[in-house]
């Protein structure tokens, strides 16, 4: 009896340390997995701090290497996880990987730390969800955006106020846009959807009336509503609206290629 009160004892003795220890559980290659992760977190945090991190981050984003990007965002975010530029930051990176899920809970992070500055986020959201959540989202942030364009004059003159921070008309017009194609496909068969869709493409243009989107967007309502002569107008303001820009853009573009040819040569 003696030897098997031993025998239980030992196991106890086992259990205890091999409970005490979550490493054990795990298999070999997740152990050393985990612990390289740890490992680059301490060296992170010795070797860089929160900005340089960030500037590492837009470095690879700039080069579009956006999954070099997200690693440096997220140690970021480790150290300092209720930054607002960060969370956009990881937020926007998570989009263009196609993280969609991710990308959710990163904006939904920053809505809740600052629901009534940032417009970006709700913009992104708006764009992850569909029907009336998707029309939340860019409700929101519209108003959010509208907000920050009537108070630059005054931001204007602030030390803080940088490039990044500036709201344009065209980028109020673009939200619109985006709000009336909500109308316009999932929100289609909806009671009022027409003159929803009509009235937002409608603020678009009151913003930025020359807006290429908006006035496209206006002959094809015009034209789902058999109004074909007053579509064809919008159409052709449209086109007249893409076209110098597209002509300004292929011009841009052959200069460089003849700049790149001459440094070749």
């Amino acid at each position: 009896m003696g030897g098997r009160g031993k025998g239980r004892k030992g196991n106890r003795s086992r259990r205890k340390r091999s409970g005490g220890n979550e490493l054990s559980v795990l298999p070999a290659q997740d152990r050393m997995n985990l612990k390289m992760q740890q490992k680059a977190k301490k060296k992170t945090a010795e070797k860089y701090t929160v900005w340089q991190l960030l500037e590492k981050t837009e470095e690879y984003m700039d080069n579009f290497n956006y999954e070099m990007a997200e690693l440096f965002c997220q140690r970021a975010l480790d150290m300092d996880p209720t930054n607002l530029e960060i969370l956009d930051m990881m937020g926007n990176i998570c989009m263009e990987l196609g993280h969609a899920e991710k990308a959710k809970q990163v904006f939904l992070k920053a809505v809740e730390l600052s629901p009534d500055k940032g417009h970006a986020k709700y913009m992104y959201l708006g764009q992850i969800h569909c029907k009336e959540e998707a029309l939340q989202y860019f409700s929101k942030g519209i108003e959010v955006m509208i907000g920050a364009y009537h108070n630059q004059p005054t931001m204007a003159g602030a030390t803080s106020f940088t490039e990044e921070m500036e709201v344009t008309t065209k980028d109020i017009a673009a939200a619109f846009c985006s709000v009336a194609e909500i109308y316009f496909t999932d929100l289609c068969m909806e009671e009022g959807a027409s003159e929803m869709c009509k009235e937002t493409i409608r603020k678009a243009l009151e913003y930025e009336p020359k807006h290429p989107e908006a006035l496209q967007l206006m002959a094809s309502y015009l034209f789902s509503m058999e109004q074909t002569q007053e579509g064809k107008e919008y159409l052709m303001k449209s086109l007249a609206s893409w076209l110098p820009r597209l002509q300004k853009k292929e011009e841009e573009n052959q200069g460089t290629s003849s700049e790149e040819l001459t440094e070749v040569l």
